[in-house]
């Protein structure tokens, strides 16, 4: 380096971890560094990842391709601005479709519309190309250094900087700024998988897998012998990565029978699965894309005004402005569904009655219902996803149950506005929004494509797929030494299996994440878990969130100090703020997704100067601000 270079002010960040948020700030670092800020800095950026830089655990490139994304590659960025002419860059670059798009055109590559759904392995492509794109563009100032490896530790260190150890080269790393965007946890078990973890190991034979993304799980044919018995609890959208694991990934296929139905073709490779959840239903299909990739919804009742207003009554009636869901949000959001389901009903011309939109009977059709054989139990299953559907093909706009529900996704912003940083009475955020909202909110807008539907269909009819029914029990069978799993709406459910999986995602929370990152944050003190707290009794609930800052995201420290130099995004950070997996922008939109990205580059940069600050943190209604 020159020695003029040598004599420059220096700033030194660390990005840990770089999935989408990881990789959203680097581009708005990349952004703002080549609009001249910090041009007098020698800027050096650190780039830890312990599977793959530039895409991350979940996105990696090579995966299997059914592993899918259930967002249209049309409305998926990591460009904070559309192409404007010029060369792709950070701030002006291809949608995920449009990319797509592009590489079939001059590699010949597999392309798809902008309706379609990519795999995740072609996202991880994606993300890598944004990440080769934003280190190609940055300033001459500024040096990047790449490890794929952990860091092992993180300890304050003098002048509000911090010392990251490593499990590789370079071992030691002093930064000025550090981001923890290390999204979802490898998490201790809980009490009940650990006494189905010690039944596994007592039994020969028997195996119990925790959540994880499917694409980490031991699912080979080495792993689970054909024509076993597997159980798999949670029937979401990791449910149906392990389904197809289990079937096409052993070289069974899908073909479609005379009827226009999907029909499964067994390798005979093929365990035999039987699966269930407390709902009895399989995560429903999303609806046909008809919206536009820059489409923006409009609420007319849950606005961020509502909210406000609501806080003013609130704290006029009870001197907290805390809300509560059920009362403040709740009726405001159902009254936009109904607008929408109502409207997208009058403009398809039906003249028959539309029933009520009730959401929980949605979301829980066999609450109730008692099933005197499995094959009654199936027989109604596949009715009710059979409805979905055809649901499901009138599409978001012009079908009037998707299109409402699918508001769900459109509102959340809003949401958030209510939720997050303990904007809800403590009781009620965890009662009313995440014991009775959020499961139903989860299952009703987050689904899946509808060909995965089909396929779940064909398997269910096919006879290698059993739903157990409502209310699903999994247990260890000490006299059988094997896993028990029914129904107790069904007479007749219950199957022994030699493997359970759960397929659920494991929910963030900063005491059970077993990683060496996270056990050193909580031993230096340097994080804290965000406590709701009562406001008249001073009683408090636990969340097992990262306790952060409002944006740009500080990390609040055990003591109750704001560590100005760290900073946190994205799943860590879940019960704190409220969908946290969101994993892009989209295309032409000032999105929160890129906001939050922004907000911590222009802090990192804005503050290269300034001394470290260390002060107590401020709360406002208890929230961090």
């Amino acid at each position: 380096m020159p020695a003029e270079s040598s004599r420059r002010p220096t700033l030194t960040i660390a990005v840990i971890g770089t999935g989408p948020r990881g990789i959203s700030v680097l581009e708005r670092l990349a952004v703002r560094l080549a609009e001249g800020e910090l041009a007098d800095h020698t800027v050096r950026i650190h780039v830890i990842d312990a599977t793959e830089p530039g895409a991350g655990r979940v996105w990696r490139t090579d995966q299997d391709e059914w592993f899918t994304m259930n967002t249209v590659v049309g409305q998926v960025t990591m460009y904070s601005g559309v192409p404007d002419g010029g060369p792709a860059r950070p701030g002006a670059g291809p949608s995920l479709g449009q990319w797509i798009a592009r590489r079939a055109a001059t590699h010949g590559e597999p392309a798809l519309d902008a309706d379609d759904y990519a795999s995740r392995r072609r996202y991880g492509q994606y993300l890598r190309s944004v990440y080769r794109t934003i280190l190609d563009h940055l300033p001459t100032n500024v040096e990047v250094t790449e490890t794929r490896g952990s860091v092992t530790s993180v300890v304050a260190a003098s002048r509000g900087s911090y010392a990251l150890e490593l499990d590789c080269p370079p071992y030691l790393i002093d930064a000025d700024k550090v981001l923890l965007a290390t999204g979802h946890p490898r998490n201790a078990p809980d009490p009940h998988e650990a006494e189905l973890l010690d039944f596994a190991e007592r039994h020969p034979g028997i195996t119990y897998l925790c959540g994880d993304s499917a694409a980490d799980m031991p699912l080979s044919v080495r792993d689970i012998a054909p024509g076993s018995t597997v159980g798999i609890r949670g029937m979401g959208l990791s449910f149906y990565d392990v389904m197809l694991s289990l079937t096409v990934g052993r070289g069974g296929t899908f073909e479609q029978a005379g009827d226009g139905r999907l029909r499964y073709v067994p390798s005979g490779l093929e365990p035999r699965i039987v699966t269930g959840s407390r709902s009895g239903l399989p995560i429903p299909a999303r609806g046909r894309n008809q919206k536009e990739p820059d489409h923006t919804f409009r609420p007319r009742f849950l606005t961020k005004e509502a909210v406000a207003a609501a806080r003013k009554r609130r704290y006029s009636a009870t001197g907290s402005d805390r809300l509560r869901f059920n009362e403040d949000v709740l009726p405001l959001l159902l009254k936009d569904l109904d607008h929408v389901y109502r409207s997208a009903h009058r403009a398809s011309g039906a003249t028959q009655p539309l029933p009520p939109l009730d959401l929980h009977a949605l979301a829980r059709p066999f609450k109730d219902a008692r099933f005197d054989s499995p094959a009654a139990f199936r027989d109604r299953l596949v009715e009710v996803m059979r409805e979905d559907l055809a649901q499901a093909a009138l599409g978001n706009v012009a079908g009037p149950l998707k299109a409402a529900l699918d508001v769900l996704r459109d509102i959340r912003n809003v949401v958030r506005e209510a939720v997050d940083f303990g904007g809800l009475h403590p009781d009620s955020h965890a009662e009313e929004f995440q014991r009775d909202f959020v499961p139903v909110n989860a299952l009703l807008s987050a689904g899946p494509p509808i060909e995965r539907v089909e396929q779940l269909l064909a398997l269910v009819e096919s006879g290698v797929v059993e739903v157990a029914g409502p209310a699903t029990r999994f247990t260890a069978d000490e006299a059988t030494g094997r896993f028990r799993i029914g129904s107790p709406q069904v007479a007749g459910s219950d199957r022994a299996a030699e493997t359970l999986i759960d397929a659920r995602i494991p929910t963030p929370n900063l005491h059970r994440d077993v990683s060496p990152l996270a056990r050193s944050l909580r031993a230096e003190g340097l994080v804290s878990e965000f406590i709701h707290e009562e406001p008249v009794s001073g009683r408090t609930r636990a969340t097992g969130g990262l306790n952060v800052t409002m944006a740009p995201f500080h990390v609040v420290s055990a003591d109750g100090t704001v560590r100005y130099g760290l900073y946190a995004l994205g799943i860590p950070t879940e019960h704190t703020r409220w969908f946290t997996q969101v994993g892009s922008g989209k295309p032409g939109l000032n999105t929160l997704f890129r906001q939050d990205a922004d907000a911590i580059a222009l802090d990192m940069l804005r503050a290269a100067r300034d001394a470290a600050r260390t002060e107590p943190a401020t709360l406002v209604a208890g929230r961090a601000a």
